[in-house]
């Protein structure tokens, strides 16, 4: 079974990374979106990708270490001791969105002690919460509304 994995890069390779996997067979995907760089005599419009350093490849679990071959792939992205795996749901909801005619501006942030987030799910829903730590293994979350902190761990 073929799944997606994200390939983390040299800075500013993932593009190049993409072409190259791409011509030794490996299906990819680099997310990329149009940005206006303006420099002191001009403005431009360039393709950028939407994740810095990351490409995400579609292959089976036997093939990983293929990608090693490319110049310009540093490691493959964990999470929980594990190489991360996106669903292909959720490769479908990337491609849709950057289509959608109305975007103007996109910007990806990871979430930090300090942040103020809205929980979108559970018994909290809706409810504004302040990021107050993270590890590998749960957030801690302050509910100022209920006076009460919030462990969220996951598998």
């Amino acid at each position: 079974m073929k799944n997606w994995y994200v390939v983390y890069t040299k800075p500013k390779w993932e593009k190049k990374v993409a072409e190259k996997l791409t011509e030794i067979g490996i299906k990819c995907y680099c997310p990329l979106i149009t940005q206006i760089k303006e420099w002191s005599d001009r403005k431009k419009k360039v393709e950028v990708p939407l994740f810095n350093s990351y490409v995400f490849v579609q292959l089976e679990d036997i093939n990983r270490n293929s990608v090693f071959q490319i110049s310009g792939v540093i490691r493959y992205l964990f999470w929980l001791g594990k190489p991360a795996i996106v669903k292909d749901s959720e490769i479908d909801i990337i491609k849709t969105s950057l289509k959608a005619p109305n975007i103007s501006d996109i910007s990806v942030t990871s979430i930090q002690v300090g942040d103020r987030i809205k929980l979108e799910a559970g018994a909290f829903t809706n409810q504004d919460a302040i990021v107050q730590e993270i590890s590998n293994t749960h957030y801690i979350l302050v509910l100022e509304s209920l006076g009460c902190v919030l462990k969220i761990k996951y598998k």
